[in-house]
């Protein structure tokens, strides 16, 4: 959703990402400030039609709402905790990289100097950017999230995830966790299959027919998670315990790197010691909230 009305903008931080958001409201019709800590990086940018900011207070004075993509909170602070900057009245919205305690403690830091803000996430490549694959998590005040919505819509597929802003940064991570997870699987079954000459290009198709199926399973699981009740419906836990252990086993009469699989047994085995054998794989949950051993 593209606004209409060229809501003005202002990108601070010109990396391969802070480029591609300036040249995507640009694309939608917005005007565009900018403002990086090397000027020619914006180069391309002003001969597209962006306004290059001689100070970052200029930058903020441009636009009404302005995206922050530098490398993390600490060159945040850096650029915005001067004197001389003067956020009061602005809206930023944070898009750099971080935890979910450095976004709450700088949504208060904006706050107390006058400033509205929003904690971001940006799930794509600078490529993607301009397009519905790229997905955009915001998180803070709802209210404000709703009225740039229609300009960050210029961005990709926007989601507000609720007040906490904090909650950008904790999604971001959990669908890293997602991605690797799926990787790391797929790369274990690669490496097992070229032992027998099975190449990666011939067991992807499959490996994604598995992986796409796993998902389906989510919306029950989620159920049971949210209940804390585990009834073994498709399989026991102690039963996937087994399936491990061929597993581990397999891999290492290949040849085959088994860490992975052996720390997934090792939790299942304290779930099964703790009771929770006839339980269905979910109650894992359990093991994955605890730190180490605790």
């Amino acid at each position: 959703m593209n606004d209409s009305t060229g809501t003005p903008v202002t990108v601070i931080g010109l990396g391969l990402m802070g480029q591609a958001l300036a040249a995507a409201f640009l694309k939608a019709g917005h005007p565009t400030t900018v403002w990086n800590r090397t000027p020619s990086k914006a180069d391309q940018l002003v001969a597209q039609g962006a306004q290059l900011a001689p100070t970052i207070t200029d930058a903020l004075k441009a636009g009404s709402l302005t995206i922050i993509c530098v490398t993390d909170y600490s060159a945040f602070y850096k650029l915005f905790g001067g004197d001389e900057v003067e956020l009061g009245g602005t809206t930023l919205i944070n898009v750099s990289s971080g935890s979910s305690t450095q976004a709450r403690e700088a949504a208060r830091w904006a706050e107390q100097r006058g400033a509205r803000y929003l904690d971001g996430a940006i799930m794509a490549i600078p490529p993607a950017i301009g397009t519905a694959d790229a997905v955009l998590l915001h998180s803070g005040s709802q209210t404000d999230f709703e009225v740039h919505e229609p300009a960050l819509g210029a961005l990709g597929t926007v989601t507000y995830l609720g007040a906490d802003p904090g909650l950008a940064s904790l999604y971001d991570v959990a669908g890293l966790a997602m991605m690797w997870s799926v990787l790391n699987a797929w790369l274990q079954g690669t490496a097992i299959l070229r032992t027998a000459g099975v190449d990666a290009a011939t067991y992807a198709p499959f490996a994604r027919q598995i992986a796409a199926g796993v998902a389906e399973w989510l919306p029950g699981y989620a159920e049971q998670i949210d209940n804390g009740s585990f009834p073994a419906e498709v399989s026991a836990l102690e039963t996937d315990a087994r399936a491990m252990e061929h597993l581990i086993e397999e891999s290492e009469a290949v040849g085959v790197n088994a860490e992975l699989p052996k720390l997934l047994k090792t939790m299942a085995d304290r779930a099964i010691a703790a009771g929770h054998g006839k339980e269905q794989y979910p109650v894992l949950i359990e093991e994955f909230g605890k730190i180490g051993n605790a």
